[in-house]
């Protein structure tokens, strides 16, 4: 059985993430995704609200499962039996951030690999920091993110949630 990880924080899902995951939920027979708990990065939504979103959008993938780790993506993958992590690459400054990152995991634990996988087009640009962005500035975010989960993105960062 392969099996992956697709790690991030997922603050706020975008089409882009669950691109994504529904492309590696046909590559892989289990895919973990797996919601980043970072001290370091502010986030608007807690982890328990983003893991929500991302299983509301995700019901209808069989082999995807949901959870928070708030430790090392490798440690997770030994804990799991995983030897497969799938990273988004949308631009060069991905590239050099996912290639240190390849770096350090395998340094670690060199029996996990990553995986990169492309947006699509319409993908290319989406980020969950312009979301945030375009919805403190009043813009219509329908495009960026699943029809489900948008009032409930546009309530918690405009502070009606």
């Amino acid at each position: 059985m392969k099996k992956a990880v697709y790690p991030g924080s997922f603050d706020p899902l975008s089409n882009g993430h669950l691109d994504l995951i529904k492309r590696a939920s046909k590559l892989f027979d289990e895919v973990h995704i797996l919601v980043s708990v970072n001290v370091l990065k502010k986030t608007i939504f807690t982890a328990e609200e983003r893991i929500n979103m991302v299983k509301l959008v995700t019901k209808d993938l069989n082999n995807v499962y949901v959870t928070s780790y708030d430790g090392l993506v490798v440690n997770y993958c030994k804990e799991n039996n995983i030897n497969i992590i799938v990273r988004g690459l949308r631009n060069y400054s991905d590239y050099e951030n996912e290639f240190s990152l390849f770096q350090y995991n395998r340094d670690i634990n060199n029996s996990v690999e990553t995986v990169l996988l492309m947006p699509t087009t319409k993908n290319q640009v989406v980020s969950s920091s312009a979301i945030k962005e375009l919805v403190t500035f009043g813009c219509d975010i329908s495009k960026y993110v699943p029809k489900e989960i948008k009032n409930m993105i546009i309530e918690k960062i405009m502070g009606k949630n």
